[in-house]
């Protein structure tokens, strides 16, 4: 028996399923091992030796080595099948390295796609660990341990924030001076001449193209839009009709950010969202073949497609368009910096599984992610879309001219899969043909400031600007969200004060560490030594010193961010009282702390009487609140009397045992009327009627 060990279970149950009862399959569960918090500064990194990591078992992974090395010593080879990337080469190590296997021997198989042949060719022809991959994981892990654990100490202690991190903080920054820029914006007036001209009982809104010669669609002036408006006649007349045949190339395939891009602005999931459910179709879902991958690896950034699945993809679009449809593999349009090509894009592991076919085996979101896949895989290979724009020029003085446009497509090529007609179709017009506009006016408006950036967004820019990798975009903003440094709401990201002070002193104090050419030009160096290229205790050291010196310059000029005041003073001590934050959130206390301890008690609400006495106990009924935020009447006694009043539309019940007013109650199994007297008098009624 042979024991494959991978990271996630359901993808070891998927590569069960291909092996058969000759090997066994199990999984780690992510990391086995992580740098340890002992040492100096609790780096987990001897710095004085050469920064020697030390790695420990995690807590949570003890009793699961324990399995693995118990099944390892009863197999007859133990065969490492984690993720293709870095993350999973140093997963290998870790895993031969608790396991006692040799490092130069120990088969380690790489497949981009779970299936069948491509595990049987990755069985076929096992690779060892590769030890620069390693090197380069872990040269990230321990400069994110050292900037993670310095960085976020000193915030802590400064200004009261969770963290920081080299990817994060560069990305909080990003989403920051945005919203400096939102602030500082400042909106100007203009005005729009609104008109429109109705042909075959439908309406063609114009745009406005110049008026006196002058080329403008809007007014910034009130004045000369008036004056524009009062020399608009009711009546255009066509002075020219431009056509041009324009032709529409097809989408790369997608990578990680562009899938994440893509189903944020089409379905409005979030990174984390999609993640989750690009994992599920990588690993595995539940089909009559049993469980299959359904599409390659997610974490890459390369738009590359491989030989057979081009080949395929050819027999496929010529069998069910044409052979007009088939055009082929594009030379890559945009060049992603530090781009990793050892990859595939995301792309599906077999045309058969059409989402159609699919779509009973997959959950509502799960198919929709599936079937974008699956569409701008094929269509990437698909000939250009070929459309005519129409553009017809109108007069409508002797200084107002206007346009209408429209498109019509003449080969739709890959845009065979859109749902909706997406030409703007125009009626046809002769020059010298005149018409009656169909409405005129008109309109204020202001300049809008830029719009916040969606999840989305951010993720383009991380791309564009090289901070972090395919594998942490979605993390980052989780971090983000996590530390209430941002919120995400329906994916629009506003970063918070905390997050803005958090920005603020870092690019104040460590401007040459938290900017994006530091972070790009760090991933460029992790690259090197993936590659051969470069020494990674190198890269550490001319990272390590010149931080630490700055870091050690910084800790005691860094402010305390001064507290703010209430306006109140002290009654013990006559100091500010100010706001904190503690663990369960904001509270006012003294200035003078830890001399004076003084808290303010929030003074509660005193409950506003309903002008009837309890039923009960004769007290004032008093108007409540329960958890959910609802009025509701009950006894100013309580906890002493639990009465609660009914709705005064619903009918009063009154208990048979012991005559108090019966009260509508919720248990496990519904709704009940209970008696208010309760704990006193236990009586319980059904709703339904049924004792």
């Amino acid at each position: 028996m042979k024991l494959v060990i991978v990271e996630s279970p359901t993808k070891s149950k998927t590569i069960a399923h291909y092996l058969g009862n000759d090997y066994e399959v199990e999984a780690s569960k992510g990391h086995v091992k992580d740098l340890a918090i002992s040492g100096k500064g609790g780096l987990g990194v001897d710095v004085e030796n050469n920064f020697e990591p030390k790695y420990i078992i995690s807590k949570d992974k003890i009793n699961l080595v324990k399995s693995l090395r118990k099944s390892a010593k009863n197999a007859d080879e133990v065969i490492l099948a984690t993720d293709p990337d870095r993350e999973g080469e140093a997963i290998a190590y870790s895993l031969a390295k608790v396991l006692d296997l040799p490092i130069e021997t120990t088969k380690r198989l790489e497949f981009h796609e779970i299936t069948k042949d491509s595990i049987k060719h990755a069985i076929e022809n096992p690779r060892t660990i590769d030890m620069n991959l390693v090197h380069a994981q872990e040269t990230r892990r321990i400069i994110d341990r050292i900037i993670g654990f310095k960085l976020s100490s000193l915030l802590k202690a400064k200004i009261n924030s969770e963290s920081a991190g080299r990817v994060q903080s560069v990305a909080l920054k990003l989403i920051c001076d945005h919203e400096k820029e939102i602030q500082e914006f400042k909106s100007e007036k203009f005005y729009k001449l609104l008109a429109s001209l109705k042909v075959k009982n439908k309406v063609f809104p114009l745009i406005l193209t110049s008026f006196k010669n002058e080329k403008l669609e809007n007014f910034k002036d009130e004045k000369i839009a008036k004056e524009a408006l009062d020399t608009l006649n009711n009546e255009v007349k066509v002075t020219s009709i431009d056509l041009k045949e324009k032709y529409l190339n097809a989408k790369e395939p997608f990578r990680t950010s562009t899938l994440q891009q893509a189903a944020f602005s089409k379905y409005g999931f979030s990174t984390k969202e999609t993640t989750f459910l690009a994992q599920e179709l990588y690993e595995g879902v539940e089909t009559d073949e049993g469980l299959t991958g359904l599409i390659t690896y997610i974490r890459t950034d390369s738009t590359k497609l491989s030989v057979l699945f081009v080949a395929s993809c050819k027999e496929y679009i010529i069998s069910k368009y044409g052979e007009e449809y088939y055009k082929g593999p594009q030379i890559n349009k945009k060049e992603v910096k530090n781009a990793q090509d050892a990859h595939e894009a995301i792309r599906p592991t077999s045309l058969e599984r059409t989402p159609d076919k699919m779509k009973k085996y997959l959950s509502t979101k799960a198919y929709k992610l599936y079937k974008l896949i699956f569409e701008r895989s094929v269509s990437c290979l698909m000939s250009n879309k070929k459309v005519l724009q129409t553009s017809i020029n109108f007069e409508a003085s002797n200084s107002l001219t206007f346009k209408l446009t429209g498109s019509k497509t003449l080969f739709p090529g890959f845009d065979v899969f859109k749902d909706e007609e997406a030409d703007n179709l125009i009626p046809e017009f002769k020059i010298g043909d005149k018409y009656d506009l169909a409405d005129v006016k008109l309109e204020e408006d202001e300049t809008k400031p830029p719009a916040r950036y969606s999840e989305g967004k951010l993720v383009k820019l991380m791309e564009e600007k090289g901070i972090g990798r395919p594998s942490t975009y979605s993390s980052t903003i989780q971090t983000l969200v996590a530390r209430k440094y941002i919120t995400s709401s329906k994916g629009i990201l506003t970063p918070t004060e905390q997050g803005i002070l958090t920005s603020k002193v870092l690019a104040k104090y460590f401007p040459d560490l938290i900017n994006t050419e530091y972070t790009a030009e760090m991933e460029n160096n992790l690259d090197r030594i993936q590659n051969g290229e470069a020494d990674e205790k190198k890269i550490i050291s001319d990272f390590y010193f010149p931080f630490i010196n700055k870091f050690n310059e910084v800790k005691d000029q860094m402010y305390k961010e001064p507290l703010k005041k209430t306006g109140e003073k002290c009654p013990l001590c006559g100091s500010d009282l100010v706001v904190r934050k503690g663990r369960y959130g904001e509270f006012v206390a003294c200035s003078n702390y830890p001399t004076c301890k003084y808290i303010k008690k929030e003074e509660k609400e005193k409950p506003v009487e309903v002008g009837r006495n309890c039923p009960n106990c004769g007290s004032p009924l008093v108007y409540r609140k329960n958890k959910k935020g609802e009025t509701f009447i009950g006894c100013s006694n309580f906890p002493n009397c639990r009465y609660i009043d009914q709705a005064e539309e619903e009918e009063k019940k009154y208990c048979p045992k012991c005559g108090s007013i019966l009260v509508k109650r919720k248990g496990k199994r519904g709704y009940f009327y209970g008696c208010s007297s309760y704990p006193k008098c236990d009586y319980i009624e059904p709703i339904n009627g049924k004792k």
